[in-house]
């Protein structure tokens, strides 16, 4: 019988807030949120599995991108939260809430 990876199924249902939270500190291109996502104990997280979360936050409307140009490099995809994505945010923040309040009543039982 296998056994669940717990960490990667929590971070698969993480992983969105937390990106949306990131955003709200400020717009931020793809590289910086993979090194801040690193350092904040996701360490799976790789392009492949950021660029097509932001592709699907942006189709829902929750972000929205700009190209940023340098004169020294190549240009890059800049994201940042809409309106819709802080309201979007604050209703995740609260579901999260909601479930570890549940979570813990069920490990107190």
């Amino acid at each position: 019988m296998a056994s669940i990876d717990w960490s990667t199924e929590i971070t698969r249902a993480a992983l969105p807030q937390a990106v949306l939270a990131l955003l709200s500190a400020g717009p931020q291109h793809g590289y910086a949120l993979v090194e801040v996502l690193r350092g904040s104990g996701f360490p799976r997280v790789q392009g492949g599995t950021l660029y097509p979360l932001l592709r699907r936050l942006e189709g829902q409307g929750l972000v929205e991108h700009r190209w940023e140009h340098d004169k020294t490099g190549p240009g890059r995809k800049v994201f940042e939260l809409t309106p819709l994505g802080v309201n979007e945010l604050g209703r995740a923040h609260a579901a999260w809430d909601h479930m570890s309040q549940m979570l813990a009543t069920l490990r107190t039982n």
